[in-house]
């Protein structure tokens, strides 16, 4: 927790006042039992009506400063913890967006998504209750002590019995708790995961009639949850009859004592009645200061989990603003002995990779499913680091460019389309913010996507639904298409980006971009051997190695893997057309 302290550095004024107002407040509250006492002795033992008046308004000009002082100290709380939440919230978003696609695979997105919502909302709660209590509850209890001790010496021994038993009772049952909450945001993390999974693949789980499978396991884990908190819950609500019995008792003990020292006429009856009120404000003090014990077990708890997301360091280290000189190098891409493993992965999706790519060729990837064709191309705009060799982007070193400049060069359409909530104009800046309209409908029309926009009576203006929910999946493939080419990079990625699309619209979109981006150097990922047979150069991929890189004709007679998956795809007139 101390580590996160820093996010409080611009609200050290609130953090100040908040605690010095709750404490100011606390001091009017012990003048009440007192106040209380010299309307009995005085007061009502004399008839002196006007005195009990005059120290009712005492009491009420108390209640009324209690009360300001109690808001303003809310205020400032809330504003040093509100402050303090987004501060942190903010730094954590800016953090996870700095780690790489490795750092990302191991730590997990149902997580990541539980230790910046749940995590930090706990953390921010523990800051508001920690500034309004941690001084005010002490200074209670203190202050209560110290109180009795100047009303009877004799009768405070009874307090210095009572309190010791009670913060003992306290401090036991949250040393038990702390370990359960903390399990609790483990749990926590299970079930956001599968909230995710089941919103995010509800097509496939209604495909395969597995809802009720889904509510089940659900089910199960939110059942879980709630016994670990119902567990934690009963041990919790033990706190009070006990600190209420031994209140009880210590006051019993007040009055069994306090009768016997007002006969003698060492105390008077106002007296017995202020140390009865002081033990009940230290009961008060002392709950609140277990519950806020509670509270900060739960922030530490979530403050740990925060701060391993924190410590993990990116292994990609972005040079920005430092931008590179380009040399004069006829190639585009050059793979240079590249191999790679994923993390925590048993053996190497890449092995031994060597190719070079002119500009303006394109090239075919192509191989059976988990052979590395994806894995392959995530090498060349540096979402992996390469394990061992060397990817080269015009002759210079990928790990040698800022994000920046080496991204902003490369249009990437992933395997799976995604676009975010916003008009279609949105989204399609999100290469290049200033794109006017004439280059967005330039690129749509070449991502064969035109008839979207037109049918769209908003044109342009129309909003997506967050995913792209109101587009059907050939349309989001377009649409993700056509926004990788707003801006003309000098680089293209399809990464089986036409997997939706019918074989018409993927010939007339492979041709369009032939004819409209020259100059380009395009990589396409297909499943499809129809789709790449025209590439300048095709790369055969088997089980992570290169099987074969050539033409269409040449890997048809050189390349068994590629020949299989033709003898498969095409019909027997195509495959002697190339014998």
């Amino acid at each position: 927790m101390r580590k996160l302290l820093k996010y409080l550095k611009g609200y050290v004024k609130e953090s100040i006042i908040g605690p010095l107002f709750k404490m100011l407040e606390a001091s009017f509250e012990l003048f009440v039992p007192l106040i209380m006492a010299n309307i009995v002795d005085v007061g009502i033992r004399t008839e002196d009506t006007a005195y009990i008046w005059r120290m009712c308004a005492v009491l009420v000009f108390l209640g009324v400063l209690g009360l300001t002082c109690s808001l303003t100290a809310q205020y400032f709380a809330a504003k040093a913890s509100m402050g303090f939440g987004t501060a942190l919230r903010n730094d954590l978003f800016t953090h996870i967006n700095s780690l790489s696609y490795t750092e990302l695979d191991v730590i997990g997105t149902s997580t990541l998504v539980t230790r910046i919502t749940s995590d930090i909302n706990q953390v921010q709660t523990g800051v508001n209750l920690v500034l309004r209590l941690f001084l005010r509850s002490p200074f209670i209890v203190v202050g209560a002590v110290i109180m009795a001790f100047t009303i009877s010496v004799k009768m405070t021994v009874i307090f210095l019995i009572a309190v010791p038993l009670i913060a003992l009772t306290i401090f036991l049952i949250v040393k038990i708790t702390i370990p359960i909450y903390k399990k609790v945001q483990s749990v926590l993390d299970r079930v956001m995961l599968l909230t995710r999974e089941n919103y995010s693949g509800a097509r496939v789980v209604r495909a395969f009639a597995r809802q009720e499978d889904e509510k089940k396991e659900f089910q199960e884990t939110s059942d879980s949850l709630k016994a670990i908190q119902i567990f934690a819950g009963r041990i919790s609500a033990l706190m009070n009859p006990i600190t209420y019995v031994l209140v009880n008792l210590a006051i019993i003990a007040i009055l069994m004592k306090g009768g016997h020292e007002v006969y003698s006429g060492s105390i008077t009856q106002g007296e017995v009645m202020a140390l009865v009120n002081y033990m009940t404000q230290i009961l008060l003090a002392l709950v609140a200061l277990a519950n806020l014990i509670i509270s900060y077990t739960k922030a530490t708890a979530s403050a740990l989990r925060i701060n391993e997301v924190m410590a993990v360091q990116t292994t990609m280290k972005d040079d920005a603003g430092a931008e590179v000189k380009l040399p004069d190098s006829p190639y585009a891409v050059e793979f240079e002995h590249v191999s790679f493993t994923y993390a925590k992965a048993s053996a190497p999706s890449l092995q031994d990779i060597s190719f070079k790519v002119k500009k303006g060729q394109t090239v075919g990837i192509i191989g059976s499913t988990g052979s590395g064709k994806s894995t392959l191309v995530n090498m060349i705009p540096r979402f992996y680091d390469t394990t061992q060799g060397e990817v080269r982007i015009q002759g210079v070193p990928v790990r040698e460019y800022p994000f920046a400049q080496l991204r902003g060069g490369i249009g990437t359409v992933p395997q799976k389309a995604v676009l975010f909530q916003g008009s279609i104009r949105q989204n399609m800046q999100w290469r290049k913010k200033e794109a006017s309209d004439s280059e967005i409908l330039e690129a749509i029309s070449i991502a064969q996507a035109g008839d979207i926009v037109e049918k769209k009576h908003e044109g342009l203006d129309f909003k997506i639904a967050p995913g792209g929910k109101n587009l059907s999946g050939g349309q989001r493939q377009r649409l993700t298409i056509a926004r990788a080419l707003v801006g003309n990079p000098d680089i293209l990625i399809l990464d089986d980006s036409a997997s939706a699309l019918d074989f018409a619209t993927d010939a007339a979109l492979r041709r369009a971009i032939r004819e409209k981006t020259k100059g380009m150097t395009v990589f396409i990922v297909s499943q499809r051997a129809a789709t790449i047979k025209q590439a300048d150069q095709i790369l055969v991929l088997d089980d992570g190695r290169l099987a074969g890189v050539g033409t269409h004709r040449e890997l048809f007679h050189s390349c068994s893997v590629y020949r299989e998956i033709c003898l498969s795809q095409f019909s027997k007139e195509e495959v002697e057309s190339l014998a």
